[in-house]
């Protein structure tokens, strides 16, 4: 069988193996999709017959690898047929029959088509080298969408390579042993706190593992992430671990909506332990644990509050720092509060530009409304409140009546239904 030299083929594929930390067998498959590409440009330049090569034209070929020998070879599969009538996927029954005999119509052969050394020309070089390059992009997003599928949502050791736009380029690892690959941390998802010099160093949050074969890093990580913090105290305190503690809500604002705010986060925890505090085992001895996750997130304001089945509970603990007097649930349905506090809490309640009740109210997904426990009016709030129930009572008190009538009804064919049973016995 003849076959086209490629010199140092084994050095490549170690090579390319080694510098994309692909498997030989990935490589040496890329590098069989490129020749045949090279193939088909080879074949189409000296189709002198002018033959029309659609998408699937060439799907009968293949090329076959000669590690040891540096080099390849392509094959062709070919139907036995009475009468040829295309020689790239046919051949005659007669032809077959001087070396096999016992070839019958109908049947397939494997025949060496590979041209001479000279003949693959410049032009199917170059194919070649350009579906090569593609072909190993294509298999390194493969692997790095495998690789990186199931650690979405968790946490991640990053350094920083480069900045594109407003992106940062961060260089991550999957584990141990495993080389780095490029990961994107968007503006949206940095920390104002952060300084993204080169070379340095953070934990990120893997938010989203791209699909497709799109340019760029696949993978896009975040700092600004609810899920960052959640792993931070999980990490330091073993009760959460453990599952003694447990988390039941976070609510963060990572990137304020003015710049004299800063960040900060509540996070509610709860435990089923009655000899474990919560609140002191996430915050530690002396601050110990949460000063950690409070300097990974480079001075993050954060709030651990005690969470409570009880509303009223749960919404006064989430406006901590601040001190509440009462918390009135004015209307449950709609999830809409006021929480009455003293004049010299309110500032501190309500929090810089409405920070903290934004916090408290997306923790507990109440509507929470801060009032002053001195102006406050609790006859004229409750008739506003009444009224607003009141809008929507005819059509409740409609559909009442319609659920009444269908009762009775029910109950009058019962009833029917019983004296014409009566009267038969």
């Amino acid at each position: 069988m003849s076959m086209v030299t490629l010199s140092g083929l084994k050095e490549l594929i170690e090579s390319i193996s080694k510098e994309r930390n692909l498997p030989r067998l990935a490589v040496q498959a890329a590098i069989r999709e490129a020749l045949i590409k090279g193939y088909e440009r080879y074949r189409r330049a000296q189709n002198l017959e002018r033959r029309q090569f659609d998408e699937e034209y060439f799907n009968n070929f293949e090329v076959e690898l000669d590690i040891e020998g540096e080099g390849f070879r392509v094959l062709s599969t070919k139907t036995i047929v009475e009468a040829v009538s295309n020689t790239d996927h046919q051949i005659s029954l007669e032809e077959v029959q001087q070396v096999a005999p016992e070839a019958q119509l109908g049947d397939s052969v494997v025949l060496d088509v590979t041209p001479d050394q000279g003949e693959f020309g410049r032009m199917a070089a170059m194919q070649t080298k350009q579906v090569l390059a593609q072909k190993l992009r294509d298999q390194q997003r493969q692997m790095v969408q495998e690789e990186f599928q199931d650690l979405e949502g968790t946490v991640l050791q990053a350094r920083v390579l480069r900045f594109e736009r407003q992106s940062v380029v961060l260089a991550v690892s999957s584990g141990f042993g495993q080389s780095e690959v490029d990961a994107e941390l968007p503006k949206r998802e940095q920390l104002p706190n952060d300084n993204y010099r080169a070379n340095a160093t953070f934990k990120v949050y893997l938010k989203k593992v791209s699909q497709g074969q799109q340019r760029g890093p696949q993978l896009m990580v975040s700092r600004a992430d609810a899920g960052l913090v959640v792993y931070l105290f999980a990490n330091e305190v073993p009760e959460i671990e453990d599952e003694v503690v447990r988390i039941v809500a976070v609510a963060r604002e990572a990137n304020p909506p003015s710049r004299y705010v800063g960040p900060r986060t509540k996070i509610a925890v709860d435990t089923l332990d009655r000899d474990v505090d919560p609140v002191g085992a996430c915050i530690g001895a002396r601050g110990s644990r949460i000063q950690v996750v409070v300097n990974e997130l480079r001075g993050e304001k954060i709030d651990v509050i005690r969470w409570s089945p009880d509303p009223a509970t749960y919404i006064a603990n989430a406006l901590s720092p601040a001190r509440v007097d009462e918390v009135r649930l004015m209307d449950p349905e709609s999830r809409q509060t006021h929480v009455l506090v003293a004049e010299d809490q309110l500032s501190l309640a309500i929090g810089k530009e409405g920070q903290n009740v934004r916090l408290a109210a997306r923790l507990t997904g109440w509507k929470i409304d801060i009032k002053d426990q001195a102006k406050y009016d609790q006859e004229a709030e409750d008739i506003k409140f009444a009224a607003v129930r009141a809008q929507n009572q005819p059509q409740n008190y409609e559909d009442d009546r319609s659920d009444r009538e269908d009762q009775m009804a029910e109950e009058l064919e019962l009833d029917e239904d019983r004296f014409d049973n009566s009267e038969e016995d």
